[in-house]
């Protein structure tokens, strides 16, 4: 037998060789290959000697980690009423041979599955999920499936809406007829129960079913899925109502035989009651569940339809669905980007705001990279389109949040195991309490109303919608501020750091050598001159420092001359020619080597040394002419963010690969205590491993390339970058500007949402809590009231709207600030 298996942890090619000794030593396994690149696992071996189990420990005992080869699906999960409906769909799957991850998301209705092709299909994933009593439907990427989807949401509510009002039109009377005379209310002659017992019961009749045919839905759903062994909140409410109108039916055709007193004995006000308060409940809830995708929708809204390109010489307007990479589209001031790409033609202003969060528009000219969707503010270009479809930013900005309003939190588990138990617990409760009370000495009829409170007081609802919509309402507010997180998962984990480690070049400081001072020595020579001769003569180096003096002169507009003679000294600087003058530039040994006296601006050097800075030398002529300092520059933010987390109570550590003087230079800038400086790209894994050793909870935040390993091993891996790499696979949250600032929003946000889902599960859990006993009677038992099975409906309906309300809250949130 082969198969190919993935493989998590390798990072170079003795990992590969490791791993195929490991494997290939195994008696029965014929062939084993890896191929580093890909990060698979080629093995083919002997099932009757080894098994895929043995092959997997092997590779865990040489220190990695095997997976099969699996894909990963989206299903729309059609039916789902409450939390044990989740419970239903995920045992009826993740039972199945090959499935080896399947998660529900109730807010969301989306089921994620990652399975093995080669084990289990589509269609029988499909038929497990139908077996439980539910609909699995493809779900479709793209705008327009989204837009279907929002219509069919808005159908599902106006749909609640007129079930809702057309019952409430016949529960009222129902309610006036039925219990008026209670408070003194008159009923006309020909409907009281005194003088007309038959008309009076047969009137409530002819309002109480009309409400029960328009309530069919929690019927045909609650005792299909009671019927495959799976009940859910429908089942509560269907064993509920139906047991009071049935109840209600036989004592009808009592009354009509003649015994009339029954005629003061029937539920009909209680089942149309309860189905209008649990129809109108559901309408808030479908109403508040719209308003937490709202993140999704504003993403998908930002990308323009059409697009205006270039082909065969003639300019066409076409559908962004049709523009290809290598396609040539125009842009006019005012219109939105369409796709990415690489401007070829003209210079402008873009507001990249609505992706990256920055106010200030950015200068665009040829050679430089757009985002789509992004806003040209005043000149016309043409760029060459780089990224479409699913490949844009944007795109993969709506993955990454659809995917973590998807997934689940560790936090969820407690209430999804929970609900999967709670609703066959409710229906025994139900039938003990009310046999209870009738062996106790009360007539059926009191047993009977005490089942009918437990069964609708009880809602697994509230409990399955605590943590998926705060999880979405966070992470969507989280991608409106630029701050992309991954998963449920990393969301919660982020309220724990206690440590967070910066990498500094590009991180903290901004990655971009500049020149910073420039200092003159020699009598008759301006700044001006010294930078342009300096500009001059490192115009042919490729040296980033020499490519910093370049870029600064060219920024001043300064002429450049031409070279006559080029000489490199390595490890020292180099030597030219320009307009017959020797100019050296370098650093100080160059200086020494030559003989050059630096004079006093030998402390000058040193001070600037001591900034972090790097000293370039100049001489004209074998005489010392100045000093062109070079450094990477800190970013504006990076000392604000690092006080906020220290405020916070977050101990911050810089990592870095450079020199220990210039990176306590940078440590001291902005206010860093801990510096690991002289770190190998490689050994960065280990320092983060070394601080969580010490029982720390460590966030890394790196520019996602050399960091890639030390992002991976910490608990949360912070990428820093633009929109335009979101897909950074080795962190847990992507940061879409550059600017610190994001961290504290980052851990701010993850704390503001867990506290959130743990004041929804409180609430959840102790509604239920107090509110099963309360219908069982406990309060009736010690002279209290006796709960009407109508008030216990209205309790079910507002525990869930209120769980909702209070992850709506946390739209309120406000990034972080000094």
């Amino acid at each position: 037998m082969e198969k190919l298996l993935t493989i998590e942890g390798m990072t170079c090619a003795s990992c590969a060789q490791s791993i195929e000794k490991s494997a290939g030593k195994l008696t029965g396994v014929e062939e084993a290959s890896v191929n580093l690149a890909t990060e698979k696992l080629k093995v083919r071996f002997d099932e009757q000697l080894v098994s895929i189990e043995d092959i997997y420990s092997a590779v865990e005992q040489a220190g990695y980690k095997a997976l099969a080869e699996t894909e990963t699906k989206t299903f729309t999960i059609e039916g789902m009423t409450c939390a044990s409906c989740v419970q239903s769909v995920e045992k009826a799957t993740r039972k199945l041979a090959g499935v080896a991850e399947s998660n529900v998301n109730m807010a969301t209705e989306k089921m994620v599955i990652r399975y093995e092709p080669q084990q289990v299909t589509v269609k029988e994933i499909k038929a497990a999920v139908a077996d439980a009593g539910y609909a699995a439907v493809d779900d479709v990427d793209g705008e327009s499936t989204a837009d279907q989807e929002r219509e069919k949401k808005q159908q599902h509510i106006h749909s609640m809406w007129r079930r809702f009002w057309m019952s409430g039109a016949l529960t009222i009377p129902l309610l006036l007829i039925s219990m008026g005379h209670m408070i003194g209310m008159p009923l006309p002659a020909v409907i009281d129960p005194m003088l007309n017992p038959v008309n009076f019961v047969l009137v409530q009749l002819g309002l109480a079913a009309p409400v029960m045919i328009l309530g069919k839905s929690f019927f045909t759903v609650g005792f299909k899925t009671l019927s495959k062994g799976h009940p859910n909140m429908d089942s509560l409410i269907a064993l509920g109502t139906s047991a009071a109108f049935m109840y209600s039916v036989i004592a009808t055709v009592f009354v009509l035989m003649g015994n009339t007193g029954y005629t003061m004995n029937l539920y009909y006000e209680s089942s149309a009651v309860i189905l209008t308060l649990i129809t109108l409940g559901k309408y808030f809830e479908a109403l508040s569940k719209g308003k937490t995708s709202e993140a999704i929708k504003k993403l998908m809204g930002m990308a323009p339809k059409t697009a205006i390109v270039v082909r065969d010489g003639v300019e066409m307007e076409i559908s962004v669905d049709a523009v290809e990479t290598g396609d040539i589209v125009i842009v006019k001031p005012g219109e939105k980007l369409p796709v990415d790409g690489m401007v070829v033609e003209g210079a402008t202003a873009i507001d990249e705001s609505m992706l990256t969060g920055e106010s200030m528009p950015v200068e665009k000219a040829t050679g430089d990279r757009v985002i789509g969707a992004s806003i040209n503010k005043n000149g016309a270009i043409r760029y060459e389109a780089t990224k479409v479809g699913k490949d844009t930013a944007l795109a993969q900005i709506i993955k990454l949040v659809e995917d973590a309003q998807g997934s689940k939190a560790p936090i969820a588990k407690m209430a999804d195991i929970i609900s999967g138990y709670f609703v066959p617990i409710v229906i025994a409760i139900s039938i003990l309490s009310g046999l209870a009370w009738y062996m106790g000495g009360q007539t059926g009829l009191f047993a009977f109303t005490i089942a009918i409170s437990v069964l609708v007081i009880a809602c697994p609802c509230a409990l399955g919608l605590a943590t998926p919509t705060a999880i979405m309402v966070g992470t969507g507010k989280g991608a409106e501020h630029g701050v992309l997180i991954k998963s449920g998962g990393a969301l919660e984990t982020t309220h724990d750091i206690d440590t967070i480690v910066f990498d500094k070049t590009g991180t903290i400081t901004e990655g971009k050598l500049t020149v910073t001072d420039v200092l003159i020595s020699k009598d008759g020579l301006s700044e001006e001159e010294l930078l342009s001769l300096a500009a001059s003569a490192e115009k042919g180096s490729e040296h980033p420092l020499g490519e910093a003096i370049v870029k600064s002169a060219e920024q001043q507009q300064l002429k450049l001359k031409p070279v006559e003679r080029f000489k490199a000294i390595p490890g020292h600087g180099i030597e030219v020619l320009i307009d017959g003058k020797e100019i050296r530039l370098g650093n100080r040994k160059l200086m020494d080597d030559y003989g050059i006296v630096l004079g006093n601006f030998a402390e000058a050097s040193d001070r600037i040394a001591n900034q972090g800075k790097t000293p370039m030398f100049v001489s004209v002529d074998g005489e010392f002419a100045g000093i062109i300092a070079v450094s990477d520059t800190v970013k504006p933010s990076s000392v604000h963010a690092i006080r906020k987390l220290q405020d916070m109570g977050i101990k911050v550590v810089m990592l870095t690969g450079d020199n220990k003087l210039t990176a306590a230079a940078i440590a001291k800038q902005v206010g860093i205590d801990e510096v690991l400086s002289e770190v190998l790209p490689e050994e960065k894994a280990n320092e983060v491993k070394k601080l969580q050793s010490q029982g720390n909870k460590v966030a890394m935040a790196g520019d996602g390339i050399n960091d890639a390993p030390a992002l991976a091993q910490a608990d949360i891996g912070i990428a820093i970058g633009s929109g335009t790499d979101v897909a950074m696979e080795s962190a847990d949250i992507v940061l879409m500007r550059s600017d610190l600032m994001d961290v504290p929003t980052a851990i701010q946000l993850s704390k503001s949402t867990i506290k959130n889902i743990k004041q929804n599960l409180f609430w959840a859990f102790a509604y239920n809590v107090l509110g099963i006993p309360i219908a069982m009677g406990l309060l009736y038992l010690f002279g209290g009231p006796l709960l009407n099975p109508m008030i216990a409906a209205a309790a079910m309906s507002f525990s869930s709207v209120s769980v909702l309300l209070n992850a709506l809250r946390l739209k309120n949130f406000k990034p972080a600030t000094v």
